[in-house]
């Protein structure tokens, strides 16, 4: 068991607390854009789950014998955008390749200028001001 935490999460030479934390805020605010993008693939999925249901309930409405309700369930919202001329996977494919892609590249941008490229910094120290040395369980690196 090595007790030192590796260097690749270590802080740089000459980089104060401030930068530490402000890299450690933005890094944080990648994260969080990244859970919004899992909400959005939920979305794709359920909206499009939801649309195939749609389907399969105006089938069923049309053998009961509700062919004009079952015919305006399919003209309506069958295959319907959800937003103005996009299918979800427009809304995912939009959001990937505009806000996503741009907000990871400034994310790497600020690390590489100010931690010289290394990630995760503000918690591995926070890793090594909690964690209780010698203890299992309580390893600085595997």
């Amino acid at each position: 068991m090595n007790p030192h935490p590796d260097r690749e999460h270590g802080r740089p030479d000459g980089v104060d607390d401030a930068t530490v934390e402000a890299v450690g805020k933005l890094s944080e605010a990648l994260e969080t854009m990244e859970r919004a993008r899992g909400h959005l693939y939920s979305f794709h999925q359920l909206t499009g789950s939801a649309d195939l249901q749609l389907g399969e309930a105006a089938d069923l409405l049309e053998r009961a014998g509700h062919t004009a309700i079952a015919e305006r369930l399919r003209t309506d919202l069958v295959g319907r955008n959800v937003l103005h001329g996009r299918w979800t996977f427009q809304v995912v494919e939009e959001y990937d390749d505009d806000y996503a892609a741009h907000f990871r590249v400034a994310e790497k941008a600020v690390r590489d200028e100010l931690l010289r490229g290394r990630r995760h910094v503000y918690e591995a120290e926070m890793k090594e001001a909690r964690r209780t040395r010698g203890a299992e369980g309580h390893e600085a690196r595997p």
